[in-house]
Order: structure tokens, then sequence, then C-alpha cells
């Protein structure tokens, strides 16, 4: 089937404004982040202020007896006045909350903006399939368009509740470093797949692998998080690490995203690496040939259920399972981009037309 030109460069531009807009996107969530940070500075300094004050005051009240008291309730009124103009110098609780809302309402902005950049990139691929006549599964340029698609509609939909879409820097700028390498480096015209693609296993295994990769990259990134959490705890952050890390939600939330996100992962990735057994029954005439890609994916889906096995056992409910699913996500990218494009297998179409 000849290749719809018209179609095809309709998908280029597509590719080009989504991407754009994830990066306005990504600027937007920044200074919501910014935004969100100021917020917790003042509102800690401005308990801790108040703190201080009920303990001198305390103090004050408990100290000697007849002109003692009286000196010292004068030391302690000008004490306090003291540290109650400190104290007025911070935003009251009103300007607070409004400060906050203010940042809520550009975590907002940047939550639509994703949105639109998703629909966008949705018909970036479908675009893309239509030109050739075919599902947009042929070469390692597309599979990432799928990939980052899946992934960035899984994030949208967890990061749906207002307190985790701080989250948002960290999961545009590695799926904008994948568009970009996809699209300059990886990028490949449309054109009909080669006849080892040309069945009906195609996308039911790839649609199904991409889908359970995708979810997994969201849930090694919340586990990345959890680790920077753990080392900068909540409320005692340290250091410049401490100031990025400041607006993350606690460790537990952090850790239940990835945990929940790994539990739908585990099955799909699973599914996709039984089809494409099956698949190559149809094809080779065996299900199993530990081929480089066969046996990467293997590994990977072992990894994802050792984290879930370890998250669940005692003992290993902290980082050490939390390393597990780092180490899941790593072995997913190297199967993605060294087993696609460096060695030699059944699998090396994945990277040509």
């Amino acid at each position: 089937m000849p290749v719809n030109q018209t179609l095809a460069s309709f998908s280029d531009t597509a590719f080009v404004t989504a991407f754009f807009i994830y990066l306005l996107a990504l600027i937007v969530s920044l200074f919501h982040y910014i935004k969100v940070s100021g917020v917790i500075d003042a509102r800690r300094e401005r308990e801790r202020l108040v703190e201080e004050e009920s303990g001198q005051e305390l103090v004050s009240v408990g100290a000697g007896s007849g002109a003692d008291v009286a000196t010292a309730g004068g030391d302690t009124a000008t004490g306090g006045g003291v540290r109650s103009d400190a104290a007025a110098a911070l935003p009251d609780a009103d300007s607070l909350h409004e400060r906050e809302r203010r940042a809520d309402r550009i975590g907002g902005m940047a939550q639509s903006l994703v949105w639109l950049g998703i629909i966008i990139h949705v018909a970036t691929i479908v675009l893309r399939g239509l030109s050739a006549g075919r599902f947009p599964f042929g070469n390692l340029y597309e599979y990432i368009l799928v990939v980052t698609g899946f992934a960035m509609i899984a994030a949208a939909i967890v990061f749906q509740r207002r307190e985790w879409r701080v989250m948002w820097p960290w999961v545009l700028t590695p799926m904008l470093a994948l568009l970009f390498y996809g699209g300059t480096e990886l990028y490949a015209e449309a054109a009909p797949v080669v006849p080892a693609l040309q069945s009906y296993w195609f996308p039911i295994h790839v649609s199904t692998v991409s889908i359970g990769g995708a979810i997994g990259i969201v849930s090694g990134i919340a586990s990345l998080l959890y680790l920077l959490r753990m080392w900068q705890p909540k409320g005692r952050e340290r250091g410049f690490f401490g100031a990025v890390v400041r607006p993350l939600p606690s460790a537990k939330v952090l850790d239940g995203v990835a945990y929940k996100t790994a539990i739908v992962t585990l099955p799909i990735f699973g599914l996709g690496v039984v089809l494409g057994a099956i698949w190559a029954e149809a094809a080779w005439g065996r299900f199993w040939g530990w081929d480089p890609k066969e046996t990467v994916s293997f590994i990977t889906w072992i990894l994802y259920a050792a984290y879930l096995h370890a998250r669940a056992t005692a003992g290993w409910r902290d980082a050490k399972a939390a390393w597990i699913n780092v180490l899941a996500l790593a072995t997913m990218i190297f199967n993605l981009f060294f087993i696609n494009i460096v060695i030699s297998g059944l699998h090396s179409y994945a990277g040509l037309n």
C-alpha cells in the first residue's frame, strides 16, 4: 500500500506541536513547583516562630515571683514584641491560603496543557498509522511515540489529585528527552513494515507490551522519587537537594503510587511477553528462543514480580524494594535502546522500517 505523504506530514507537524506543548507544560509545572515550595517555606517558618513565641511565654510565666516576675514579664513583652514583629513579617494564614490557591491554579494549568499535549500526541500516532495503512509500531521512532503516549496518559490519570501534580516536572523531563531523541536520532519516514511484522499478532503483542512498559515507567519514576524523599524526609530537608525535593509528597504517598502502578504493570507486561511467545511459535516455530529482547523482557518482568514480592515482605518494604523497581526501570530502558539498536537478534528490525 502506498504511503499517504499528506497524512505523514500532518503526523510530523503534530509531533512537533505536541513536543512544544509538553515543553510549555514543563515550564508551567516548574513554576508551580517553585510556588508550592515557597508556600511550604513560609508556612514552616511561621509555625516555627509561633512555637518559639509560645515556648518563650511559658518560660516567662513560670520564672521567679514578685519583682522578679515583673522584670521577667517586662523582658518577655519586649522579646515577645520582637518575635511578633518577625512573625508579622510573614504572610498570615489567609495570605498563605491565597498563595496556595494561586499555586493550585498554576498546577491546574499545567495539567490542562498536559492533556492538550496528550490529545495531539495521540493524533500524531493515529495519523502516522493512517499514512502507512498499518498500526504505528513499525520502527523504534513509532514505538517511542506509543510508549511515551501511554506513559503520559497513565501519569495524567494518576496525577488528577491536586497534591500529586508537583510530580509533573519529574515525569515530563524524561518524556521530553525520549521524544527529542526519538524525533531526531531515531526518526524514520513512514513506510510499510517488514514482512516479519505483517501479522495480526503484531498490534496485539506490541500494544500490550507498550501499555505495560509505559505504566512501569511511571512506577519506576515514583520509586526514584520515593528514594529521594527517604533521603530527605518531609519536614527535615537539608541543603540543596532538600530544597529540590521539598514540594514532593511524603514517602508514603510516593511509595503508594509506585506500588499501585506496579500492580497494574506486572500482569499487562507479562501478558505482552506471553503474546509475544505465541506469535513467535506462529512465526518461527518455537515459543521461546532466548533471543536478547525476549530474555531482557523476561528479566524485566521478573524484576517487577520481585519488587511486588519484596514490597509485601516484612523487612523489605523500604528502600530495598524501591531499588528493585528502579532496576526494573533501568532494564526496560536498556531493552528499549541498547537491545534494539546495538545487539543483533531476531528483533533487530524494531529500529528499522
